[in-house]
Protein backbone atom coordinates (compact mmCIF):
# COMPACT_ATOMS: atom_id res chain seq x y z
CA UNK A 1 0.00 0.00 0.00
CA UNK A 2 1.26 3.51 -0.77
CA UNK A 3 1.82 5.67 2.29
CA UNK A 4 -0.44 8.78 2.04
CA UNK A 5 2.34 10.98 3.43
CA UNK A 6 4.95 9.90 0.91
CA UNK A 7 4.84 11.03 -2.71
CA UNK A 8 6.55 7.85 -3.92
CA UNK A 9 8.45 4.77 -2.82
CA UNK A 10 11.70 3.10 -3.67
CA UNK A 11 15.36 3.94 -3.21
CA UNK A 12 15.96 7.61 -4.05
CA UNK A 13 18.83 8.66 -6.26
CA UNK A 14 21.80 10.06 -4.36
CA UNK A 15 20.47 8.48 -1.19
CA UNK A 16 23.48 9.50 0.90
CA UNK A 17 22.85 13.19 0.16
CA UNK A 18 19.13 12.69 0.79
CA UNK A 19 19.83 10.98 4.10
CA UNK A 20 22.10 13.83 5.17
CA UNK A 21 19.40 16.40 4.38
CA UNK A 22 16.79 14.44 6.32
CA UNK A 23 19.10 13.90 9.29
CA UNK A 24 19.63 17.65 9.50
CA UNK A 25 16.03 17.93 10.74
CA UNK A 26 16.10 15.05 13.23
CA UNK A 27 16.84 17.14 16.32
CA UNK A 28 14.03 19.64 15.91
CA UNK A 29 11.62 16.91 14.81
CA UNK A 30 12.36 15.03 18.03
CA UNK A 31 11.51 18.14 20.04
CA UNK A 32 8.21 18.44 18.19
CA UNK A 33 7.30 14.79 18.60
CA UNK A 34 8.25 14.91 22.29
CA UNK A 35 5.81 17.75 22.89
CA UNK A 36 3.14 15.93 20.91
CA UNK A 37 3.57 12.59 22.68
CA UNK A 38 4.96 13.50 26.13
CA UNK A 39 7.61 10.77 25.91
CA UNK A 40 11.16 11.07 24.64
CA UNK A 41 11.27 7.34 23.84
CA UNK A 42 8.06 7.49 21.81
CA UNK A 43 9.34 10.68 20.16
CA UNK A 44 12.52 8.97 19.00
CA UNK A 45 10.47 6.09 17.57
CA UNK A 46 8.15 8.56 15.81
CA UNK A 47 11.06 10.45 14.27
CA UNK A 48 12.66 7.22 13.10
CA UNK A 49 9.40 6.24 11.41
CA UNK A 50 9.21 9.73 9.87
CA UNK A 51 12.74 9.36 8.48
CA UNK A 52 11.98 5.94 7.00
CA UNK A 53 8.82 7.22 5.28
CA UNK A 54 10.62 10.31 4.02
CA UNK A 55 13.61 8.39 2.72
CA UNK A 56 11.38 5.96 0.85
CA UNK A 57 9.48 8.80 -0.77
CA UNK A 58 12.31 11.26 -1.34
CA UNK A 59 12.86 10.12 -4.92
CA UNK A 60 9.57 11.69 -5.95
CA UNK A 61 9.47 14.67 -3.60
CA UNK A 62 8.22 17.38 -5.94
CA UNK A 63 9.38 20.45 -4.02
CA UNK A 64 6.00 22.20 -4.03
CA UNK A 65 6.43 22.57 -0.27
CA UNK A 66 9.72 22.96 1.55
CA UNK A 67 11.46 19.80 2.72
CA UNK A 68 10.92 20.94 6.32
CA UNK A 69 7.17 21.39 5.81
CA UNK A 70 6.94 18.00 4.11
CA UNK A 71 8.80 16.30 7.00
CA UNK A 72 6.51 17.91 9.55
CA UNK A 73 3.50 16.65 7.61
CA UNK A 74 4.84 13.10 7.90
CA UNK A 75 5.82 13.54 11.57
CA UNK A 76 2.42 14.99 12.44
CA UNK A 77 0.60 12.04 10.90
CA UNK A 78 2.90 9.58 12.68
CA UNK A 79 2.14 11.29 15.99
CA UNK A 80 -1.61 11.43 15.32
CA UNK A 81 -1.58 7.70 14.60
CA UNK A 82 0.32 7.06 17.84
CA UNK A 83 -2.14 9.16 19.86
CA UNK A 84 -5.29 7.60 18.45
CA UNK A 85 -7.43 5.97 21.12
CA UNK A 86 -5.02 6.20 24.02
CA UNK A 87 -5.06 7.98 27.37
CA UNK A 88 -3.13 11.22 27.70
CA UNK A 89 0.12 11.30 29.66
CA UNK A 90 0.12 13.38 32.82
CA UNK A 91 2.02 14.50 35.89
CA UNK A 92 0.95 13.43 39.41
CA UNK A 93 -0.63 16.86 40.03
CA UNK A 94 -2.88 16.34 37.00
CA UNK A 95 -4.42 13.24 38.57
CA UNK A 96 -5.12 14.07 42.21
CA UNK A 97 -4.84 16.72 44.90
CA UNK A 98 -1.71 17.32 47.00
CA UNK A 99 -0.97 14.95 49.87
CA UNK A 100 -0.87 16.26 53.43
CA UNK A 101 1.20 14.42 56.00
CA UNK A 102 1.97 11.60 53.57
CA UNK A 103 3.63 8.48 54.96
CA UNK A 104 3.93 6.48 51.70
CA UNK A 105 4.53 7.39 48.04
CA UNK A 106 1.08 6.23 46.96
CA UNK A 107 -0.17 4.22 44.01
CA UNK A 108 2.22 3.16 41.26
CA UNK A 109 1.06 3.64 37.65
CA UNK A 110 2.58 2.22 34.48
CA UNK A 111 5.30 4.29 32.79
CA UNK A 112 2.92 5.02 29.89
CA UNK A 113 0.83 7.19 32.24
CA UNK A 114 3.50 9.81 32.85
CA UNK A 115 5.02 12.78 31.11
CA UNK A 116 8.70 11.90 30.78
CA UNK A 117 11.67 14.27 31.06
CA UNK A 118 14.05 14.76 28.17
CA UNK A 119 17.74 15.66 28.16
CA UNK A 120 19.16 18.73 26.49
CA UNK A 121 22.26 16.89 25.25
CA UNK A 122 23.08 15.76 21.70
CA UNK A 123 21.71 12.23 22.16
CA UNK A 124 18.09 13.28 22.60
CA UNK A 125 15.84 16.27 22.14
CA UNK A 126 17.64 19.41 21.12
CA UNK A 127 16.59 23.01 20.80
CA UNK A 128 14.05 23.87 18.12
CA UNK A 129 14.95 26.75 15.78
CA UNK A 130 12.50 29.13 17.45
CA UNK A 131 13.41 28.02 20.94
CA UNK A 132 16.46 30.25 21.32
CA UNK A 133 14.15 33.25 21.19
CA UNK A 134 11.53 31.73 23.46
CA UNK A 135 11.27 32.04 27.22
CA UNK A 136 11.72 28.33 27.81
CA UNK A 137 8.04 27.87 28.60
CA UNK A 138 7.61 25.46 25.71
CA UNK A 139 9.95 22.85 27.21
CA UNK A 140 8.81 22.95 30.83
CA UNK A 141 7.25 19.77 32.14
CA UNK A 142 4.12 21.68 33.15
CA UNK A 143 3.69 23.03 29.61
CA UNK A 144 4.20 19.62 27.99
CA UNK A 145 1.61 18.20 30.41
CA UNK A 146 -0.82 21.03 29.59
CA UNK A 147 -0.45 20.26 25.87
CA UNK A 148 -1.82 16.79 26.50
CA UNK A 149 -5.21 18.36 27.33
CA UNK A 150 -5.52 19.57 23.74
CA UNK A 151 -7.04 17.49 21.00
CA UNK A 152 -4.10 16.07 19.01
CA UNK A 153 -4.70 18.22 15.93
CA UNK A 154 -5.03 21.35 18.06
CA UNK A 155 -1.80 20.38 19.79
CA UNK A 156 -0.04 20.14 16.45
CA UNK A 157 -1.40 23.49 15.27
CA UNK A 158 -0.30 25.30 18.41
CA UNK A 159 3.20 23.80 18.32
CA UNK A 160 3.70 24.45 14.64
CA UNK A 161 2.45 28.04 14.85
CA UNK A 162 3.71 29.25 18.22
CA UNK A 163 6.79 27.15 18.96
CA UNK A 164 8.17 26.41 15.53
CA UNK A 165 7.05 29.60 13.78
CA UNK A 166 5.19 28.08 10.82
CA UNK A 167 2.77 30.35 8.99
CA UNK A 168 -0.94 29.53 8.97
CA UNK A 169 -0.64 28.53 5.30
CA UNK A 170 2.30 26.21 6.05
CA UNK A 171 0.35 24.55 8.87
CA UNK A 172 -2.61 24.13 6.54
CA UNK A 173 -0.24 22.42 4.08
CA UNK A 174 1.08 20.18 6.87
CA UNK A 175 -2.42 19.13 7.95
CA UNK A 176 -4.09 19.13 4.56
CA UNK A 177 -6.62 21.70 5.76
CA UNK A 178 -7.42 25.38 5.26
CA UNK A 179 -6.02 28.55 6.81
CA UNK A 180 -9.42 29.24 8.36
CA UNK A 181 -9.51 25.85 10.10
CA UNK A 182 -5.92 26.32 11.30
CA UNK A 183 -6.74 29.72 12.82
CA UNK A 184 -9.86 28.30 14.44
CA UNK A 185 -7.93 25.37 15.94
CA UNK A 186 -5.23 27.73 17.24
CA UNK A 187 -7.83 29.93 18.91
CA UNK A 188 -9.41 26.93 20.64
CA UNK A 189 -6.00 25.61 21.71
CA UNK A 190 -5.05 28.95 23.24
CA UNK A 191 -8.35 29.04 25.16
CA UNK A 192 -7.77 25.55 26.60
CA UNK A 193 -4.22 26.39 27.68
CA UNK A 194 -5.36 29.67 29.23
CA UNK A 195 -8.00 27.79 31.22
CA UNK A 196 -5.44 25.21 32.31
CA UNK A 197 -3.07 27.96 33.38
CA UNK A 198 -5.73 29.73 35.44
CA UNK A 199 -6.71 26.56 37.30
CA UNK A 200 -3.21 25.10 37.46
CA UNK A 201 -2.11 23.50 40.70
CA UNK A 202 1.37 24.77 40.01
CA UNK A 203 0.79 28.00 41.90
CA UNK A 204 4.38 29.17 42.21
CA UNK A 205 5.23 32.35 40.28
CA UNK A 206 6.67 31.93 36.81
CA UNK A 207 9.15 34.81 36.86
CA UNK A 208 12.12 33.63 34.78
CA UNK A 209 15.53 33.32 36.41
CA UNK A 210 18.74 34.19 34.62
CA UNK A 211 21.12 31.37 33.79
CA UNK A 212 23.65 32.42 36.43
CA UNK A 213 20.94 32.62 39.12
CA UNK A 214 19.47 29.31 38.07
CA UNK A 215 22.82 27.55 38.18
CA UNK A 216 23.73 29.11 41.53
CA UNK A 217 20.40 27.99 43.03
CA UNK A 218 20.86 24.52 41.57
CA UNK A 219 24.33 24.26 43.12
CA UNK A 220 22.97 25.35 46.49
CA UNK A 221 20.12 22.86 46.17
CA UNK A 222 22.55 20.03 45.40
CA UNK A 223 24.70 20.93 48.40
CA UNK A 224 21.69 21.13 50.71
CA UNK A 225 20.19 17.86 49.48
CA UNK A 226 23.47 15.95 49.53
CA UNK A 227 24.15 17.20 53.05
CA UNK A 228 20.49 16.60 53.96
CA UNK A 229 20.47 20.08 55.45
CA UNK A 230 16.75 20.72 55.86
CA UNK A 231 17.23 24.28 57.05
CA UNK A 232 19.26 25.21 53.98
CA UNK A 233 16.83 23.39 51.72
CA UNK A 234 13.82 25.18 53.22
CA UNK A 235 15.45 28.54 52.54
CA UNK A 236 15.74 27.65 48.84
CA UNK A 237 12.15 26.47 48.38
CA UNK A 238 9.33 28.79 47.41
CA UNK A 239 6.54 28.70 49.99
CA UNK A 240 4.26 27.01 47.40
CA UNK A 241 6.92 24.75 45.88
CA UNK A 242 5.77 21.33 44.65
CA UNK A 243 7.38 17.90 44.72
CA UNK A 244 6.16 14.87 42.74
CA UNK A 245 7.33 11.26 42.63
CA UNK A 246 6.46 9.52 39.33
CA UNK A 247 5.61 6.65 38.86
CA UNK A 248 3.84 7.15 42.20
CA UNK A 249 0.75 9.35 42.30
CA UNK A 250 2.02 11.21 45.37
CA UNK A 251 2.76 14.91 45.13
CA UNK A 252 2.85 17.65 47.70
CA UNK A 253 2.78 21.42 47.90
CA UNK A 254 4.60 23.72 50.27
CA UNK A 255 8.09 23.86 51.73
CA UNK A 256 6.84 22.54 55.08
CA UNK A 257 5.28 19.42 53.50
CA UNK A 258 8.38 18.77 51.38
CA UNK A 259 10.66 19.11 54.37
CA UNK A 260 8.47 16.79 56.45
CA UNK A 261 8.47 14.19 53.69
CA UNK A 262 12.25 14.27 53.28
CA UNK A 263 12.93 14.17 57.00
CA UNK A 264 10.37 11.38 57.52
CA UNK A 265 9.39 8.73 54.93
CA UNK A 266 12.24 9.73 52.56
CA UNK A 267 14.96 9.86 55.20
CA UNK A 268 16.70 7.00 53.39
CA UNK A 269 17.87 9.64 50.90
CA UNK A 270 20.24 11.00 53.53
CA UNK A 271 23.80 10.76 52.26
CA UNK A 272 22.80 10.64 48.58
CA UNK A 273 25.11 11.94 45.89
CA UNK A 274 23.82 14.13 43.06
CA UNK A 275 25.34 14.22 39.57
CA UNK A 276 24.32 17.34 37.59
CA UNK A 277 22.67 17.21 34.17
CA UNK A 278 19.91 19.16 32.38
CA UNK A 279 16.30 18.23 31.63
CA UNK A 280 13.50 20.20 29.98
CA UNK A 281 15.64 23.32 30.04
CA UNK A 282 16.04 23.11 33.83
CA UNK A 283 18.82 21.94 36.15
CA UNK A 284 18.53 18.24 36.91
CA UNK A 285 20.41 15.67 38.94
CA UNK A 286 20.95 11.96 38.92
CA UNK A 287 20.43 10.89 42.53
CA UNK A 288 22.43 7.94 43.86
CA UNK A 289 21.75 6.34 47.23
CA UNK A 290 24.43 4.66 49.29
CA UNK A 291 24.42 0.87 49.34
CA UNK A 292 23.73 -0.77 52.68
CA UNK A 293 27.27 -2.20 52.81
CA UNK A 294 28.82 1.21 52.07
CA UNK A 295 30.58 -0.08 48.94
CA UNK A 296 29.21 2.58 46.61
CA UNK A 297 26.09 4.32 45.35
CA UNK A 298 23.30 2.99 43.14
CA UNK A 299 20.88 4.97 40.92
CA UNK A 300 17.77 6.05 42.75
CA UNK A 301 16.04 8.84 40.83
CA UNK A 302 16.33 11.67 38.33
CA UNK A 303 15.41 15.01 39.88
CA UNK A 304 14.33 17.92 37.67
CA UNK A 305 14.56 21.19 39.61
CA UNK A 306 12.65 24.19 38.28
CA UNK A 307 13.62 27.68 39.40
CA UNK A 308 11.63 30.90 39.19
CA UNK A 309 12.90 34.21 40.47
CA UNK A 310 15.21 33.40 43.35
CA UNK A 311 13.59 30.17 44.58
CA UNK A 312 13.10 26.53 43.69
CA UNK A 313 9.47 26.13 42.65
CA UNK A 314 9.19 22.49 41.61
CA UNK A 315 11.06 19.21 42.12
CA UNK A 316 9.97 16.44 39.76
CA UNK A 317 11.39 13.07 40.77
CA UNK A 318 11.46 10.19 38.25
CA UNK A 319 12.28 6.73 39.55
CA UNK A 320 12.68 4.98 36.17
CA UNK A 321 16.47 5.01 36.40
CA UNK A 322 16.97 1.94 34.21
CA UNK A 323 15.72 3.82 31.14
CA UNK A 324 16.45 7.43 32.07
CA UNK A 325 20.03 7.30 33.36
CA UNK A 326 21.52 5.96 30.09
CA UNK A 327 19.48 8.53 28.15
CA UNK A 328 20.95 11.33 30.27
CA UNK A 329 24.48 9.94 30.10
CA UNK A 330 24.53 9.24 33.85
CA UNK A 331 26.84 6.49 35.16
CA UNK A 332 25.33 3.13 36.21
CA UNK A 333 26.78 3.50 39.72
CA UNK A 334 29.19 5.61 41.77
CA UNK A 335 32.14 4.30 43.74
CA UNK A 336 32.31 4.82 47.48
Amino acid sequence: MTDPDVPGTGTPPGHEAVTARLEGHRRELTGYCYRMLGSVFEAEDAVQETMVRAWRGAGRFDGRASLRTWLYRIATNVCLDALAGRERRARPMDLCGPAVGATSPGTVLDSSAWIEPFPAGPTAVAVDPAEAAATGESVRLAFVAALQHLAPRQRAVLLLREVLGFSAQEVADVQGSTVASVNSALQRARAVLAARRSESTDGAPAAPAGEATRRALADRYAAAFSGFDMEALSMLLHVDATLSLAPHTLWMRGSAEIRAWLAGPAVGCRGSRLVPTTANGSPAFGQYRRRADGSGFDPWALQVVEVSGDAVTDISVFRDTERLFPLFGLPPHLDA
